[in-house]
């Protein structure tokens, strides 16, 4: 396979078992989490400086590559602070974008929070979940015909006040995490920053750079320090030159999963568009789930797998359009019978990552696959639509090392390990026994995959979750990209996350690999006869 060994250089039987396994449900990354990363109060000055890296006091980000901190320009309680950003295409290399800090602001409930709901239980599943943040970033264009800076003013003024409306409904993300089982309802608010960026939005987008996306966010991935202001929600609203909009919604994984950040946002868009129908979220959770103290302390720690360790990794985008799609399913039909897109195309890259740790030589190890799975309609009977808190588990399938990567077996594994995960299974982790059971489980399993030096790929999907059709009012967003997918930041490796292209029949892979996998992996042929690499996102 010559393929193979020409990867190589530049980067210097059939058994299947089926386990369960606990996942984050958004994503995984420390590109797209950060541990109990605060934000910090702000300063009256921010120094300027030459150097990389820089710390400006006062934020407590740690900016890279050509970052400048000018003076402080005050607006009331808002500062001014111009972020440098350089793109590594060549299209865009004469010119910087520049991300300029208008204001920082906390955007509190409308309405207080009655006294006897200030303090809210987390649930035993919250508790096994980190505190990390995953953000994604929409992106919207303009187009208005009135002039680009009373559309910025009346978009601004939409996105705040309809986000104090939606918190008065959903009033624990107004609120702090207190400690491994509370969070205090206090109506602090969700951290909200606005900024101005020195770039036409279709021109961001026509090569965007992993690089540059995070500027685009309301904290640094970099920053790794803790605060006592653990924010459950933060966003940052960029606007361009066009007057089209990035916004960026960062939520915390200690009580929000994937739907909940679905339900979150679907009621933000539709208090922002003026809907006579409001959508009022369910806390049941904790009270099906009940916390167990005696795993408070560092009982998180546990969803966090051994092998998932910091490193230089590369994240690439790979895009399968439906047409692909089709011919993979195809592949495995008739072995497995109506497979679905987001398990035929994870065990589609499951294989390939597998294809290219293998690849490298040495001792051939086990490889699993986890898919976080929505417990809410496995519940008998299903739980309430808008269920908010962590209401997911893993699915598993575990490749043994002698058996061959063939596409039809590992669907028909994945398959499998998402049947598993049942009503029954549901039952069985209920009550305050259960949830011990579950922390011990997974505590065994980790060490039974660590000392087999397993490679472990965590997959989420938010697919069919109606994230494209997040309208404030303005239409819907032409794009969808994950927080950031930096070669020049640590991440947690081998991390999929998977979301619907914007005509909602393809998938879109946001795949995060060691360096050396990931050279391998991108000259796959048969990966590149499904799928594009880092495609043009404004292209269908």
């Amino acid at each position: 396979m010559t393929w193979l060994s020409s990867a190589l250089r530049s980067s210097t039987k059939k058994r299947t078992i089926q386990v369960l396994l606990p996942r984050l449900s958004l994503l995984r990354s420390e590109e797209l989490f950060t541990s109990r990363a605060g934000v910090p109060k702000e300063t009256a000055h921010h120094r300027k400086s030459a150097l990389s890296p820089s710390r400006s006091p006062g934020h407590g980000q740690v900016y890279r590559r050509q970052c400048c901190f000018t003076s402080t320009i005050k607006q009331g309680t808002s500062s001014v602070v111009h972020r440098s950003l350089s793109s590594s295409t060549e299209a865009r290399a004469p010119k910087k974008a520049e991300v300029e800090i208008i204001s920082k602001e906390n955007i509190k409930p409308a309405s207080l929070t009655p006294h006897h709901l200030r303090k809210y239980k987390l649930s035993g599943l919250d508790q096994l979940f980190p505190h990390l943040y995953a953000p994604l970033v929409f992106y919207y264009p303009n187009s208005e015909k009135a002039a680009s800076e009373d559309v910025i003013h009346e978009r601004s003024q939409r996105l705040k006040q309809s986000l104090s409306e939606t918190l008065t409904r959903f009033y624990p993300f107004a609120g702090r995490i207190k400690d491994e089982l509370h969070i205090e309802c206090n109506d602090d608010g969700v951290y909200y920053v606005q900024t101005r960026v020195n770039d036409r939005l279709s021109d961001f987008l026509s090569q965007p750079d992993n690089k540059l996306i995070h500027k685009l966010l309301p904290y640094d991935p970099n920053s790794l320090s803790s605060n006592s202001e653990t924010y459950l929600v933060m966003v940052q609203v960029n606007f361009f030159d066009c007057g089209g909009v990035a916004i960026s919604l960062c939520t915390s994984h200690k009580l929000i999963d994937g739907h909940t950040y679905a339900v979150f946002l679907k009621a933000w868009t539709e208090t922002a568009r003026g809907s006579l129908e409001k959508i009022y979220p369910s806390f049941i959770a904790p009270s099906l789930f009940p916390q167990n103290p005696s795993l408070a302390k560092g009982s998180s720690i546990v969803m966090l797998p051994s092998k998932h360790k910091k490193s230089k990794c590369v994240t690439r985008r790979i895009r399968f359009n439906a047409s692909a799609i089709s011919a993979l399913k195809e592949k495995v039909e008739p072995a497995v019978q109506n497979p679905s897109r987001v398990v035929t195309v994870a065990s589609f890259i499951w294989k390939c990552a597998t294809a290219a740790s293998r690849a490298k030589g040495g001792s051939v190890k086990p490889s699993i696959l986890s898919l976080a799975v929505n417990l809410r309609n496995r519940c008998s009977p299903p739980l309430p639509q808008y269920t908010i808190g962590n209401n997911v588990w893993g699915a598993v399938a575990f490749s043994l090392p002698d058996s061959e990567l063939e596409l039809h077996s590992m669907v028909a594994g994945l398959k499998d390990g998402i049947a598993k995960v049942n009503s029954d299974f549901v039952d069985e982790i209920k009550g305050k026994e259960g949830l011990l059971k579950l922390a011990e489980s997974i505590k065994q399993f980790g060490e039974m995959h660590s000392n087999a030096g397993a490679d472990y790929y965590a997959v989420t999907s938010v697919c069919n979750g109606g994230l494209y059709d997040a309208d404030f009012g303005w239409g819907k967003p032409i794009w969808i990209s994950i927080g950031n997918g930096s070669a020049d930041l640590p991440m947690l490796t081998n991390v999929i996350f998977l979301m619907d292209t914007p005509s909602g029949y393809g998938v879109e892979a946001w795949v995060t690999l060691s360096e050396e996998d990931m050279a391998i992996l991108e000259c796959n042929p048969e990966l590149l006869s499904s799928a594009s690499l880092d495609p043009c996102p404004l292209l269908s």
